[in-house]
């Protein structure tokens, strides 16, 4: 059976469908729910907590509808026997006909709370009971007509889908069938069933990911093997004011042992904020050079490039090793400098952002590819890199790759499958730890007061916001536009204030994170966009509008903008949600708090990647961090049990055969 077999599937739905990669029947069923409606658990009209909820009662007036601007809104109040509580609806005129006064009626939407007054926000009217899922919506494919079409090849599930796993492996491992597992994930009888099912999928998942990589692991590209004295981690040391850490020092040794191999390189240096992690990077580069080699260091922003060939520069002085940088913005008379030098051997060392991988930009003698920020370049990009400095003969350079996100081994053991992992726990000696502080409403002008006499010593403060613009539909949320035009009507009126945003104009935002590390503003009034690359020591206070709409790492990063110099500094949690917000101001362990974030959050698409003929949401992951590990032991019992040989044979069959087309999609480095 085909998918135009199934009703409602016509030539528009057919291409829609292909173009995200759904090309058959199991590819359908295999693009499983983002998240489940709750359309069984009915709320109160009085409940005062936000989120997505399930209110039935009734309309005791007519909905009033205005217009403003072209956009419509209907509101009205729904009431039950503990109150009432008011609705609203946007650019969705046609619901005054289908809700009528006095008849009951059961509504599932977003309930907001803002100064204390509750809103049911774009409710959709539910007719339907139990978990109903939700999936990632598709262009021309309403999201009824896509549940239609799951529903209508689940009926075909044992001829499409077939069993995967070998008997004797689901039985030991305690994996339900393949067929149980799909019905429960689209339509779950209920939760028990569904992290059953979830635990299945997530389970098979990630075991062909990593038996699939271990193959890799085998097979990894030849490289340069670079001559490197013991003597040379020391001179580079030595370049510095300060003692490396113990940490720093030992990673830096690994990198060393790695480049002397005639195999590339493969390794993740992961640490939490202020670790160290660019001088060790800068290390590597030192050691690539005194070996007759060159290396390149791609960040993922103008500002975080150049701060990086800033402080190299200094750095290297001693030793007059030459570094370069190339960005967008690289004027063409120095850009063909740069290129000519980088061609001839001179530049030895060579910053910048994904301008590096241009196609006119050619390396004489490239031994080391560093990456910082990794998560923030696509694995294409970073690809595109090594491929940079791969010879006729198809030796590659070795490859660094750096993260400033903390995660747990476990999960690095599969983000990161093919990578060897160092890890920089240690902080500089005389680091002062951050002191984070969850701050009501009512406390805001108090915590105003305490920025204001600090901004009266010479500190400066940033301010981030969840948006850069209001919305009706998140009006419980302080925007950055909203938030820097309040703030000059404040009782900070007369400081000095900067806005900056995501997608600013590139030469307004650089100019504006430029003037702010200046001195030029006392605050900087943002999104997310100052998260990893902002270095301004005179920073010591960070405050976070609607914290809890933010995830704890992404906090530990925010907060980690500050405490970069010698003064004391402050994060403030602007929210009245207090129990996930508490476990940041009892630690400021990143490795802690992304382990609590997981079991949180769940880790989304660990693979990072859409694998040929599958869309985005074929992995629904338990959030269960265990389950990674008892994946990596089920195997390592299949590479060590003789009796597991045949087993073993299928499964790395099977897992050659679901990645071979896409192996360059893989997060490899």
């Amino acid at each position: 059976m085909n998918l135009d077999d199934l009703e409602g599937i016509g030539p528009a739905r057919l291409e829609a469908l292909r173009a995200v990669g759904i090309l058959s029947l199991r590819d359908l069923l295999f693009t499983l729910p983002v998240r489940y409606e709750d359309h069984q658990t009915v709320f109160s009209c009085s409940e005062k907590t936000p989120g997505n909820i399930l209110v039935s009662g009734i309309f005791s007036d007519s909905l009033k509808k205005v217009y403003f601007n072209g956009v419509s809104r209907v509101q009205g109040s729904i009431s039950d026997d503990s109150g009432k509580l008011s609705v609203c609806w946007y650019n969705e005129p046609w619901i005054t006909q289908q809700i009528h006064v006095n008849e009951p009626v059961r509504l599932y939407g977003r309930l907001s709370v803002k100064n204390g007054r509750r809103t049911l926000q774009n409710p959709k009217i539910v007719t339907d009971a139990g978990w109903m899922p939700v999936y990632k919506s598709l262009r021309k494919f309403p999201a009824k007509s896509f549940r239609n079409a799951i529903e209508a090849a689940l009926k075909n599930l044992e001829d499409c889908c077939p069993e995967t796993l070998p008997a004797g492996f689901r039985i030991e491992n305690r994996l339900c069938e393949l067929n149980f597992a799909l019905r429960e994930a689209h339509f779950p009888s209920s939760m028990q069933n569904l992290e059953i099912a979830r635990r299945r999928l997530s389970f098979e998942k990630i075991m062909l990911y990593l038996l699939y990589i271990s193959k890799i692991r085998q097979n990894r590209r030849p490289a340069p093997a670079l001559k490197i004295s013991s003597i040379q981690a020391d001179l580079f040391w030595s370049l510095f004011s300060f003692s490396p850490t113990n940490d720093q020092k030992k990673v830096l040794l690994d990198i060393s042992e790695d480049l002397q191999n005639d195999h590339a390189m493969a390794r993740l240096v992961q640490g939490d904020v202020g670790c160290g992690k660019t001088a060790v990077a800068f290390g590597a580069a030192f050691l690539t050079c005194f070996a007759g080699y060159q290396a390149c260091m791609m960040a993922p922003t103008e500002i975080l490039a150049t701060q990086h060939y800033e402080n190299a520069k200094e750095v290297f002085k001693p030793y007059s090793i030459s570094c370069r940088l190339l960005t967008g913005s690289t004027k063409a008379k120095e850009r063909k400098k740069i290129l000519e030098e980088l061609a001839d051997g001179t530049c030895q060392i060579l910053f910048g952002t994904h301008a590096l991988i241009s196609k006119d930009v050619c390396y004489s003698k490239l031994g080391l590819v560093i990456t910082d920020e990794q998560h923030r370049f696509g694995v294409n990009q970073r690809s595109a890199l090594q491929d940079k400095g791969t010879t006729e003969e198809q030796i590659s350079p070795h490859v660094l790759v750096m993260s400033a996100t903390p995660i747990p081994r476990s999960l690095a053991l599969i983000l990161y499958g093919d990578l060897d992992i160092s890890v920089i726990r240690e902080l500089p000696r005389g680091r002062i730890p951050v002191k984070t502080h969850l701050v009501p409403e009512t406390k805001r002008e108090d915590m105003y007061g305490f920025l204001k006499k600090e901004v009266q010593k010479g500190r400066q403060a940033y301010i981030v916001c969840p948006m850069v613009e209001d919305s009706d539909q998140a009006d419980e949320l302080r925007s950055a536009k909203s938030v820097y035009k309040s703030l000059q009507a404040s009782s900070l009126k007369d400081l000095r204030i900067g806005l900056t945003w995501g997608n600013q104009k590139s030469v307004e935002k650089e100019q504006i994170l430029r003037d702010f590390k200046d001195g030029k503003y006392d605050i900087l009034v943002s999104t997310t966009v100052i998260e990893v690359g902002i270095n301004n020591p005179n920073a010591t206070i960070m405050i976070i509008e609607n914290a809890e709409r933010f995830g704890l790492s992404q906090l530990h990063q925010l907060r980690g903008r500050v405490g970069r110099g010698t003064e004391e500094s402050w994060c403030f949690l602007l929210s009245d949600h207090t129990e996930k917000l508490q476990i940041l101001c009892k630690t400021n362990d990143g490795f802690e708090i992304s382990r609590k974030d997981l079991a949180i959050r769940g880790p989304g698409d660990l693979l990072g990647t859409r694998q040929s003929g599958e869309a985005d949401s074929t992995f629904a992951f338990t959030g269960d961090s265990l389950l990674i590990e008892e994946v990596s032991a089920a195997v390592k019992k299949l590479h060590q049990d003789p009796s597991q040989k045949e087993t073993l044979n299928i499964l790395e069959n099977y897992a050659d055969d679901y990645f071979a087309c896409s192996e360059r999609e893989i997060a490899l480095n």
